[in-house]
């Protein structure tokens, strides 16, 4: 059930609103609109009154809910009438008009408009338009005079909302924290849909605003390129001359006046204002340190790999900021990607943009590597042989979003582990494409059957735990192929097994053998190490244990291998 709160203001605004509600609506969705209830019980009824002029009981009913008003006269509040459309779900129950009558009842109490019992307090009425929703109207001036209390109104209705549904065994939303993006109005709804678009101006500017900071490296190349998408910039500027804010419109996208609709960045989404956009452009600017050059997809995929352990092991300001980066890299991601995945990883990047808010403040000096990946992914366009680094960076972050969902569930965060468990469904359905092909394409260079069982000899030693699932599991044969090619490269396959064993445990993955696919080839392709370096290694090993003296006894045995010993 979702109640939403709308004010409105001028000597006409409570003849207007009841006008509306009693109207055939702006697309003629409104169907036999009438009262279920009213502040005194037996205010007049338009929708119900067949013998009069319905325009007249309008102006009566009206003038009685302005009453209170009126008596102030010049006193009265800026904002008069309090308007709340209080909608279902499409799949809950159909309620009769005395089960929607008490629930407006107890809207109007929990938001301090009409307390129970409270003889003297604001006027309202609760209209009916169809099955699934209700209008509640009011004045806000009270039947004495005073005004009513409805300090944070907007969540004491939620949280009576929450409660409605469970007395009524209707759908059960999820609380929010107030760091939701603000939705689209009814108005913009039915604008977007005249013009025959899929999504409303409000969900396009936000998409290319989020994307357009993902994106850039300072605040110049930010505006940049919102020109290049389009979109209409005008910055507010201070007394100093300083901007201090901007609104973004849409070309096309006007009022009845021919004027462009602008939409302030703190509208469109909480992080979005231009202090925030700010401050999160300022993780991205160049470092006094030279970064060390790498292949983009492995920098990008080694950064979201880490995600899950800054969201176990780290403080929440830092596990905060990790998901603000996991939903930058999200939001490029669709533009680097195969036509065929885009509209599954859209999909995905829109639904996470919600997990990536809470009230924890975030801590983005963590981010800077997988910001600028994800970045020089972007504008590089880094050669990807056969497709495995944006697999391997989508299998990341499908982990990195699973971690997420659990990270916000143990906080509380329903709307955020919500957000993070439908990101999720549509990264699988991405993956699964994508994964296939390419790892069917490295198993058709599988090696010989003696290295496969020699292969399959170290997993047995190594992790004797998980041998048998890896060894039945339908990638086994891209896994051989990944530690054949190793070997070519001069790697020793057992040491890059050890090495992609230790990087995390194999407990929870779903396919044992792919995650090791990916892990190996990204290690396999750093430069392998020259006979000389793996000579002095092996010398080192075999002095450590004399060198550490009484304690040699205590030291693991040669035979267990590393990822055993760790």
């Amino acid at each position: 059930m979702i109640p939403k709160i709308i004010l409105g203001k001028g000597p006409k605004a409570t003849r207007r609103t009841i006008g509306y509600l009693f109207g055939k609506g702006r697309a003629n969705e409104h169907t036999d609109p009438h009262l279920v209830e009213s502040w005194n019980g037996f205010a007049p009824d338009p929708g119900r009154s067949p013998h009069r002029n319905r325009k007249d009981v309008e102006d009566q009913l009206a003038t009685q809910l302005d009453q209170p008003v009126k008596m102030l006269g010049d006193k009265a509040p800026k904002y008069t009438v309090w308007h709340c459309p209080v909608r279902a779900a499409p799949e809950d129950p159909i309620l009769t008009d005395a089960q929607w009558a008490d629930i407006a009842r107890r809207i109007v109490a929990a938001a301090g408009i009409a307390p129970a019992g409270d003889e003297e307090a604001c006027r309202w009425v609760a209209v009916r338009h169809a099955d699934d929703h209700i209008h509640i109207a009011a004045t806000l001036v009270r039947q004495d005079g005073r005004r009513p209390k409805r300090d944070y109104d907007q969540r004491a209705v939620q949280r009576e909302a929450r409660k409605i549904e469970i007395d009524y065994g209707l759908r059960r939303l999820r609380p929010g924290d107030g760091t939701a993006a603000k939705r689209p109005t009814s108005n913009e709804h039915f604008k977007a849909k005249r013009l025959g678009q899929d999504a409303t101006a409000r969900e396009i500017l936000r998409l290319r605003v989020r994307r357009a900071v993902a994106a850039a490296a300072d605040e110049a190349e930010f505006f940049a390129l919102l020109e290049a998408t389009g979109v209409t910039v005008h910055l507010k500027h201070g007394p100093s001359g300083d901007a201090l804010g901007c609104n973004f419109a849409l070309p096309g996208d006007t009022n009845d006046k021919g004027e462009p609709v602008f939409y302030a960045g703190s509208t469109l989404a909480p992080d979005l204002s231009l202090p925030k956009i700010r401050q999160r452009l300022a993780t991205t600017t160049p470092e006094p340190v030279v970064v060390r050059p790498g292949n983009p997809w492995h920098q990008a995929t080694a950064a979201t790999e880490r995600i899950p352990h800054h969201l176990t092991h780290g403080d929440e300001h830092a596990a905060q900021g990790q998901l603000v980066a996991l939903g930058a890299a999200l939001d490029l991601l669709p533009v680097t990607a195969p036509l065929a995945l885009r509209a599954e990883l859209e999909q995905a990047a829109a639904v996470f943009e919600r997990a990536t808010r809470s009230r924890i403040t975030a801590d983005l000096d963590s981010t800077r590597v997988l910001r600028r990946s994800i970045q020089a992914i972007w504008r590089e366009r880094p050669q990807d042989k056969d497709g495995a680094g944006f697999a391997m960076l989508l299998d990341a972050a499908l982990t990195a979003v699973a971690f997420a969902m659990h990270w916000h569930r143990t906080r509380q965060h329903a709307q955020q582990q919500a957000a993070a468990e439908q990101a999720l469904l549509h990264l699988q359905i991405a993956y699964a494409q994508v994964s296939g092909p390419v790892l069917a394409g490295i198993a058709q260079r599988s090696p010989s059957l003696q290295a496969k069982r020699r292969f399959a000899h170290h997993l047995q030693e190594a992790v004797p735990e998980h041998a048998e699932r890896i060894l039945a599991d339908p990638a086994w044969d891209a896994l051989a192929t990944v530690l054949a090619e190793a070997e070519t490269a001069g790697h020793n396959a057992a040491t890059v097994l050890d090495q992609a064993l230790g990087r995390r445990t194999l407990d929870d993955a779903r396919s044992p053998a792919r995650a090791l696919t990916w892990r190996i080839r990204r290690l396999s392709e750093r430069h392998a190490p020259s006979p000389r370096a793996e000579a002095a290694k092996a010398r080192s090993a075999t002095q450590r244990p004399a060198a550490a003296g009484p304690t040699a006894a205590a030291a693991p045995s040669p035979q267990t291998s590393p990822a055993r010993r760790r």
